[in-house]
């Protein structure tokens, strides 16, 4: 049976906070290029590398590109729609750590601190020197693991503990009953001298949020951050009338497209995660395209958008620099890491057209976004699938970083 995929149009966006009509020109953008970025997309759907796509292009604060390719059910025909809501995952955790940066400018937390004086839970964490036969032994650290460590991921937190193991997909337990388990566990290493991403290590980052600011991690959120930037689809538990929005998560079994189940990240995504507990700072955020685009093009303006300051610039440049120096990090070829945010740092990295400096964030279900302040450039990414969707992602980036004919300011 031959599957009809469709294009979108940008005119049935957005009913609340709907996007302007795209300009390529006022960009500084290649009309032309860009408009080669649907049908190549529209063209990896119909070969079931993903079942439709969302791309989005924003330069110097202007919309260039946003459109949506093929379907958002491929079972019950329905079509991507630029306001369909995905589970973004571990893009969630850049979030966290604009909270924290928050909570730093007010003088609550300091990145400096160590996590035991903000948690006290954590208090005689030790950490491992050796495994051999079942037998574990431990040493006091040389230091403390620390904020900065949390969010640069080499703070030596490891995997989820024994009991809770699973909460990344039942969310059954809350955030304060996680981190105090995670407060008994052993690190795996000497904070600062190595780099391990850790979901745990975010998580921690979310209850300091809730300890030091007296509000549950998801209102911080939703009060300091979604509200002002106008992210009107963003949610850490989603309500029950936008789930009809929701893209399901696809794999693939005999070369088809099939609906993920209950054994990945946060449970079956159909089931919208009916009962959870947990507010996963390291992944549970549900947002859209242009949701995300808000946040992106706030931390490109350095902490600013439409007049409403969340950031000190200065914030966001500790935020975006390079923090893991010469420690092997990241997730993708010549990049390491900031506090929370993937940072190109070698031209193995420039190898889609970012540029040396350009940060961002994916998640497990193959969203991606990403700022390039050398080009002025934002670009968002959306589909939903377990399988390993690189090559779309990068056709889609690519193609736009192609699409930049101005040279930035």
């Amino acid at each position: 049976m031959t599957r009809r995929f469709l294009l979108f149009p940008l005119a049935a966006a957005l009913l609340l906070a709907a996007p302007p009509a795209p300009d390529p020109a006022k960009a500084g953008m290649d009309a032309a290029q860009l408009q080669k970025i649907a049908p190549r997309m529209k063209a990896m759907a119909e070969a079931q590398a993903v079942s439709g796509a969302i791309t989005l292009v924003l330069r110097k604060g202007a919309l260039a590109h946003f459109e949506a390719v093929g379907w958002q059910d491929v079972e019950a025909k329905k079509a991507m729609r630029p306001d369909t809501i995905f589970q973004i995952m571990s893009m969630t955790k850049p979030f966290t750590g604009a909270a924290i940066m928050m909570l730093v400018e007010e003088g609550k937390v300091r990145l400096s601190d160590p996590v035991e004086k903000l948690l006290p839970e954590f208090r005689g964490q030790m950490v491992k020197v050796s495994e051999s036969d079942g037998v574990v032994t431990l040493k006091k650290p040389a230091r403390p693991m620390t904020v900065r460590d949390l969010m640069s991921h080499t703070s030596g937190m490891g995997a989820a503990a024994p009991g809770i193991g699973d909460i990344l997909i039942t969310m059954d337990h809350t955030l304060a009953e996680a981190c105090l388990v995670y407060s008994q566990q052993p690190l795996e290493f000497e904070p600062g001298t190595k780099w391990q991403y850790a979901n745990p290590g975010i998580a921690i980052l979310g209850r300091i949020i809730e300890v030091q600011s007296g509000m549950a991690y998801e209102k911080f959120l939703e009060t300091r951050i979604f509200q002002p930037l106008g992210m009107v689809d963003s949610h850490i538990f989603l309500p029950a009338e936008k789930q009809g929005r929701v893209a399901p998560v696809y794999g693939t079994k005999g070369g088809k497209l099939i609906k993920a189940g209950a054994s990945i990240l946060a449970g079956d995504p159909m089931l919208y995660r009916k009962g959870a507990k947990y507010s996963g700072p390291e992944y549970a955020l549900f947002s859209t395209a242009w949701d995300l685009a808000q946040f992106y093009q706030m931390m490109l303006n350095r902490g600013v958008l439409n007049g409403k300051r969340l950031l000190s610039p200065w914030s966001v440049e500790t935020m975006t620099a390079l923090h893991t120096g010469e420690l092997q990090a990241g997730h993708n070829p010549g990049t390491g890491f900031g506090l929370t945010w993937e940072v190109t740092k070698t031209n193995t990295g420039m190898l889609t057209g970012q540029s040396i400096g350009t940060f961002g964030h994916g998640g497990a279900f193959g969203t991606y976004g990403w700022i390039d302040p050398g080009k002025e450039l934002v670009g968002v990414f959306m589909v939903g699938s377990s399988d390993n969707t690189r090559p779309v992602r990068d056709a889609f980036v690519g193609m736009a970083n192609a699409a930049v004919v101005e040279a930035a300011r």
